[in-house]
């Protein structure tokens, strides 16, 4: 079970020094301590009190160093996340990386008009469909904010979709701890009970405090829904550098990190033991257009910096890749969404979300995703570096073929030659064999797949006993907005 088609034998990147990162880790101490965040739920600032933390003016909370570090060394070093039909799909630890896409857009560029529109619920099933295909895509997340349901539920139905149409584990968002109870009850459902999802979890729910240093009722709400039942969270700072943040990368670093810890220490007082796992959505502010810029290199490097400080306290890590800042899936997408898929690789961010992201997260492209499935299959690729051993050294070849000779039909040839990436979009032919051929450019064959996927691939459907508790969860939640 600890080996793992996701664990990599080739350099690794890392921003920080250990002593660097402990130097993050001493400021992020001094914030908690002296400066103080800002609780804004009565069970959290309870908790808190009894361990020894100071409260000030009702909710300026100060957390001692002795109770982060506790916190760091209560919470397991490694999460396991199961797929709907049992079987472990992703083991959060050291430097395994695994991609899922992202949630929440209002807008999808659609692939076969050019439209960008609002997301419907066909929208995500299709969406759901395409990453339970492919198969570089580990996780799904709802990708869109659907509009044609009561927005009060949209969340409720965006989980039904996810957990109907694909077996992959998923990342969730939701409203509020009721519409997380909801989601729980629908996962349970599929999995066989309660009991079974909080042993075997199908589901890491995307929580985030609100910087600078603020944690809303309804985050902790359901930070603490998450850590009673221990199912596994996040609790990742969405900071925008020199607007909610401090806009020097370190300070960045440092400010984010605390707030992690904050929600850290939370949870675990609830529940010590429970997962959870660490980081950040950072990015810095464009002062001009006002803008968060989704794709700088200060982001990559933020990101880069908050996974070593995930890996500095043996904690799983989260982090984005496969998105970009432009409009529509052209030349500067594909660079930087490859990009960030390089860097969250090579810094071994566990979960990384946001794949298939346009427009800062306003807009999803069913493109960019497909494409995406190819960039992170080559990196994986690259990742793995060169096997040496007796038989990857091939001296018995190369003794057999002396000089002048060739190696076609050689038996080492052919016990070895399928081990190479091969490509699903990318053309590899000569200029007159891609014109007989079409002449197709990426673009279209990638529209091409997606038709393909969306026409021909047939997700396993849950049991029918399952789906009717689905239906009855969300004609429940519906009943509540009545």
């Amino acid at each position: 079970m600890t080996d793992d088609v996701r664990t990599f034998n080739a350099t690794k990147y890392q921003v920080l020094t250990p002593e660097e990162a402990q130097e993050v880790h001493s400021t992020s101490l001094t914030i908690l301590e002296d400066i103080g965040t800002i609780v804004h739920h009565d069970e959290a600032i309870a908790l808190l009190k009894k361990a020894g933390a100071y409260v000030e003016n009702g909710n300026r909370v100060y957390l001692p160093t002795s109770l982060v570090e506790w916190a760091i060394r209560t919470a397991p070093s490694r999460v396991v996340v199961y797929d709907r039909n049992g079987k472990p799909a992703m083991f959060l630890e050291g430097y395994k990386s695994y991609f899922g896409t992202g949630s929440d857009c209002p807008s999808i560029l659609d692939s076969f008009t050019g439209e960008k529109r609002r997301f419907l619920y066909k929208d995500v099933e299709n969406a759901v469909t395409l990453c339970d295909y492919l198969p570089h895509i580990d996780f799904t997340m709802s990708m869109g904010l659907i509009s044609d349901v009561k927005k009060e539920v949209s969340y409720q139905h965006e989980y039904a979709v996810m957990i109907r149409n694909s077996t992959k584990p998923q990342t969730i968002t939701a409203a509020d701890k009721e519409s997380l109870d909801d989601i729980a009850e629908m996962a349970a459902a599929a999995v066989g009970g309660r009991e079974v999802l909080s042993r075997k979890p199908i589901f890491v729910l995307y929580d985030e405090p609100s910087s600078p240093l603020q944690h809303s009722t309804t985050a902790l709400e359901k930070l603490l829904y998450m850590a009673e039942h221990r199912y596994p969270t996040n609790y990742a700072p969405g900071m925008m550098a020199g607007a909610t943040g401090p806009i020097t990368m370190a300070g960045a670093v440092a400010q984010a990190n605390a707030e992690i810890l904050t929600g850290l220490v939370i949870h675990q007082l609830k529940n010590p033991g429970a997962p959870f796992v660490f980081g950040a959505g950072m990015s810095p502010m464009d002062l001009v257009s006002m803008q968060p810029t989704y794709s700088a290199p200060e982001a990559m490097v933020e990101q880069a910096g908050i996974c070593d400080m995930a890996r500095y306290y043996q904690l799983p890590s989260w982090g984005f890749a496969g998105c970009s800042a432009a409009k529509v899936p052209d030349e500067q997408a594909v660079m930087e969404a490859t990009n960030y898929i390089m860097m969250a690789a090579l810094c071994g961010t566990n979960l990384t979300h946001d794949v298939g992201y346009l427009e800062f997260g306003l807009t999803y492209s069913f493109d960019l995703l497909v494409m995406c499935n190819e960039f992170i299959g080559q990196v994986r690729r690259l990742q793995q570096g060169i096997q040496v051993n007796k038989e990857y050294l091939a001296l018995d070849a190369v003794r057999r073929i002396g000089p002048g000779g060739h190696f076609l039909g050689d038996e080492h040839t052919f016990n070895h030659f399928r081990e190479n990436w091969k490509p699903d979009l990318t053309d590899r032919n000569t200029y007159e064999a891609w014109i007989a051929n079409g002449g197709t450019t990426m673009g279209q064959r990638t529209k091409a797949r997606i038709q393909y996927i969306l026409e021909n691939h047939k997700p396993q459907q849950v049991a029918p006993e399952v789906n009717k508790v689905i239906d009855q969860v969300l004609n429940k939640a519906e009943g509540r907005i009545r």
